[in-house]
């Protein structure tokens, strides 16, 4: 789970990590009155989307004056942000944060990721701040500083020392940053995040360190421990299909392609998607209607892929055990009568109850086309879509 940059900063205050004063705003004359609370003579206005590169899609302003202030709030609000990271139909931008301006003398990276394949948190650090750490890794691999954290999950101060002397900080910088990264790791250990991460992390004028923006990612099986960043969700900024889904207790997550994906099982259900593009077609979604799913749940699951306009065609691929295919062929019929399925279907069904299965879709009246294997249900899929989009 995602949460926003004014959001990240309340919790790195909480775990002592230094921020700039601000405040949220929801209107231009809430960002004026925001900006006349803080200190100047600057201030500077950020749209407050789950996305990165806010400054380059013009979701950053600096201002000298509450009036500009409210002008660029003005602006900001209700834009549809396009960034790198939102992709080409952006995100609409519903608040703003609104903070003092910041001398920056440095900017540094600085961020606590869980590393999957070590199986453990790692601290990261580079010198060069405000750039895509991607880029960074690049282009200049030998300035990004990593450290693995042991399994008491906390950060030794001779490895955040080395960390910041990497990064060519002063005696007495390293010391602040020192338990600045304690705060992270801390932060990161206790409320299940996969990434905290601060950049840039400035370096004033007079010497100091200041997180200026925040990002942070938490494991969703770890809400149910931590109920306060479970009330940080902001519904406006998931996809809608994807809540529908959560709603409706199906396992849908939206991709970018156009075959439809409806399997039971995680596995299968990557196997599936892995299929579809050694096919050459793109999946639309991962949709895992679970071993155990009823009818009710198999039609809801098939409504929600069905409501994407970006599918072009739909691929079932149901391995029955727990969850018989004749309960799947029942719900996939009822959920093609209600929306009046006009687009190509492939059915793949084996296991039990599978020839009950192939007789209520047989006998439905639907027109669909059926394959013996998973490979031979993706080539299908792909050549029918393929016809759909030419």
């Amino acid at each position: 789970m995602n949460i926003h940059e004014y959001q990240a900063k309340g919790l790195l205050k909480e775990f002592g990590v230094p921020v700039p004063q601000g405040g949220l705003a929801v209107t231009p004359q809430e960002a004026r009155a925001v900006a006349e609370s803080l200190p100047g003579p600057v201030w500077v206005v950020k749209a407050q989307i789950h996305a990165g590169g806010r400054g380059k899609g013009g979701g950053v302003k600096v201002c000298k004056s509450p009036d500009a202030v409210e002008e660029a709030a003005r602006a900001i609000l209700g834009m549809q942000l396009v960034t790198h990271q939102t992709g080409p139909e952006g995100k609409k931008v519903h608040k703003v944060w609104v903070e003092q301006g910041t001398d920056i003398a440095r900017e540094l990276y600085l961020s606590v990721v869980l590393d999957r394949a070590a199986a453990c948190l790692t601290v990261m650090a580079s010198p060069d701040g405000g750039m895509d750490i991607e880029a960074v890794a690049e282009k200049t691999p030998e300035r990004i500083f990593t450290t693995r954290l042991d399994g008491c999950l906390r950060v030794w101060p001779y490895q955040a020392q080395s960390l910041f002397f990497g990064c060519g900080l002063t005696q007495a910088q390293v010391g602040e940053g020192v338990k600045l990264l304690q705060g992270l790791v801390e932060l990161a250990a206790a409320k299940d995040a996969t990434l905290v991460e601060i950049n840039p992390l400035a370096v004033t004028g007079d010497g100091h360190l200041v997180a200026l923006d925040a990002k942070m990612n938490f494991d969703e099986s770890g809400l149910k421990r931590n109920p306060d960043i479970a009330a940080l969700e902001d519904p406006e900024e998931g996809d809608p299909l994807e809540r529908k889904g959560q709603e409706m207790g199906v396992n849908y997550v939206r991709l970018d392609g156009y075959v439809g994906t409806m399997v039971n099982g995680a596995g299968l259900a990557m196997a599936t998607m892995d299929a579809i593009k050694q096919a050459g077609a793109l999946p639309a979604n991962f949709l895992d209607a679970g071993g155990g799913a009823s009818e009710e749940t198999v039609a809801a699951g098939f409504s929600i892929m069905l409501s994407d306009p970006r599918v072009r065609g739909i691929l079932i691929n149901i391995f029955g055990g727990i969850l018989r295919c004749d309960i799947v062929a029942q719900g996939v019929v009822n959920a093609a009568r209600k929306v009046n399925l006009q687009l190509p279907l492939v059915v793949r069904l084996e296991g039990t109850n599978v020839e009950e299965g192939r007789r209520i879709l047989r006998e439905s009246g639907l027109k669909f086309e059926t394959a013996a294997s998973m490979a031979e249900a993706a080539q299908r899929i792909a050549g029918l879509t393929k016809e759909v989009r030419s």
